[in-house]
């Protein structure tokens, strides 16, 4: 069973921290709790699954990061996991994943995501990073974002929880 207080909380923190050196004061005086109250409950709250995350949405294009860029390699499935460690190590890598192929039309199963100020950066970055990694053989495309989708967290409550305390 989940405290109001609690409810009220994840309300809090859903739509994103207060950006302030001590964010969790802040919301803890929103609720008339102490701060380190707040995290306490946090910590609980995620402990027990009912918080999947806490975490950073880094909003690059306010930025200046305007090209980004997802890269998609076709890699061997044996070698899959070596070269995601590989093309992860590197600073301009912001993500590294592997998925599934999805037929003919789409053979990639290693994708990474270049955040840039522009094109011609990320393009010097994929060269470096394919000559680096010996990915010269293997098939691949980059694929620039061209606008922003809705950025944000998990959604917990649709709507502001009025619970008492």
């Amino acid at each position: 069973m989940i405290e109001a207080i609690d409810l009220q909380l994840v309300a809090a923190v859903q739509e994103g921290l207060p950006i302030a050196s001590r964010p969790y004061a802040l919301i803890a005086e929103q609720l008339n709790l102490d701060e380190a109250e707040v995290i306490s409950r946090l910590a609980k709250l995620k402990q027990q699954g009912l918080i999947k995350r806490l975490g950073v949405i880094v909003k690059h294009r306010r930025l200046g990061y305007q090209s980004n860029a997802m890269v998609v390699f076709n890699i061997p499935d044996a070698l899959v996991n070596q070269m995601g460690q590989q093309v992860s190590q590197f600073q301009f890598i912001n993500l590294c994943y592997q998925r599934p192929r999805h037929g003919e039309h789409w053979p990639y199963n290693l994708f990474c995501m270049i955040h840039g100020k522009s094109r011609e950066k990320v393009q010097q970055q994929l060269s470096y990073l394919i000559e680096s990694c010996a990915l010269e053989n293997y098939a691949h495309d980059i694929l620039f974002s061209r606008r922003c989708f809705k950025q944000r967290g998990a959604v917990y409550f649709p709507t502001p929880v009025t619970a008492n305390k």
